[in-house]
């Protein structure tokens, strides 16, 4: 019979989004059919939209993030059932226990060509994902602010704390400080982390950044982010190659992926002390937008080392109730984090508004 939806449709051909409506199939055997509650915009998702239309051979539906209640589960799926709230997200939310390789949703437009996602779409009041994408939670959560969950906060916490596994005194700067990065920095507070160094080109987010766990803040626009960053690490004791002052950050996050960016966080991070200890670590958890050129030294001559996190590095199953919890508990203001709301039909105003850096922190679709 199919569920009715209003999606979101990125078309093969030029022009803004589309809102359509479209009927979604019966869920298969290992299908969520779900009624949403709110959906995070995702500045990855820009890539996509700004793409040259030559790169698009189907139309995509996109959105990897949101809340929702189920409605109705393919018949080998047991971990939820009809009126379960859960997150949808783009990680499979067991991984190192899957038996199965979880499949990207797509299906045939009216027009006759392919609807594609990369693995789930959640811009629409409805979608179908597989199981693996979706994550049971209690009822009692908030629908709304926690949508986010499901990429922003996993992807700039789970960083700091899965992929670079940050402990208490480790010193850490963030290179962009817009959804994914104020994430990175609660993470980094929630580690013991000190100092943890805000790196943007806004004041106004840098001084945002305080409230989720900033110390200091870097306008990049108004000084050069190394020079300060090794003036706030400055150590006196022991020495690097050449007699170099140890300085820099233990963990510099990179949550932009712009080349400027990317080139920074490598000299940012800590010089190696001989003997004694490595350098310190650069991490890329931004979308990369480019190649990037290294000075090889850089990394070689101070031990440095130089990591990428996709997705935080994170079990969502393991993880989720974890990032839940820090809100339940104050340690994690999602109220704050969220500063735009939209309806579908605003869609592209929401696209225009993050692409020219109007959102403070991460903007959320929500449904009726």
């Amino acid at each position: 019979m199919g569920t009715k939806a209003r999606v979101v449709v990125l078309t093969k051909e030029a022009g803004p989004l589309r809102i359509e409506e479209l009927t979604l199939p019966d869920p298969g055997p290992h299908q969520v059919l779900i009624k949403q509650f709110a959906s995070g915009i995702c500045h990855s998702q820009l890539h996509r939209i700004h793409a040259p239309v030559s790169e698009r051979t189907n139309h995509e539906i996109m959105g990897h993030e949101s809340t929702g209640v189920v409605l109705q589960t393919g018949s080998e799926v047991t971990h939820v059932t009809e009126g379960d709230y859960v997150l949808v997200t783009w990680i499979p939310r067991n991984a190192p226990h899957a038996s199965r390789a979880p499949e990207p949703f797509s299906m045939t437009h009216p027009d006759g060509s392919l609807l594609a996602t990369r693995n789930v779409f959640t811009w629409a009041d409805n979608t179908i994902a597989d199981e693996q994408y979706v994550v049971k939670v209690p009822r009692e959560i908030r629908t709304d602010v926690t949508s986010i969950i499901g990429c922003a906060i996993m992807t700039g916490a789970g960083a700091v704390q899965n992929t670079a596994n940050v402990q208490p005194g480790d010193s850490v700067a963030v290179f962009g400080v817009g959804g994914v990065g104020l994430s990175a920095i609660a993470g980094a507070k929630q580690s013991g982390a000190y100092p943890i160094i805000a790196v943007d080109l806004s004041d106004d987010k840098l001084e945002f950044a305080k409230k989720f766990g900033a110390t200091h803040g870097i306008n990049a626009g108004k000084a050069d982010p190394i020079e300060e960053i090794h003036k706030l690490t400055a150590k006196t004791e022991g020495f690097g190659i050449g007699g170099a002052p140890i300085s820099g950050v233990d963990f510099a996050f990179d949550c932009i992926g712009v080349g400027k960016t990317m080139e920074q966080i490598i000299p940012a991070t800590r010089i190696g002390r001989f003997g004694a200890h490595p350098g310190g670590t650069a991490c890329f958890v931004g979308i990369p937008a480019g190649n990037l050129e290294i000075d090889p030294n850089q990394i070689l001559m101070f031990e440095r080392r130089l990591i990428g996190s996709i997705g935080g590095t994170c079990c969502p199953e393991r993880d989720f109730p974890k990032y839940l919890k820090w809100y339940e508990d104050g340690d994690l203001d999602l109220d704050a984090l969220v500063t735009a709301r939209y309806p579908i039909e605003h869609i592209n105003e929401a696209c225009d508004a993050l692409s020219n850096g109007e959102i403070a922190g991460r903007a959320i679709m929500v449904f009726d």
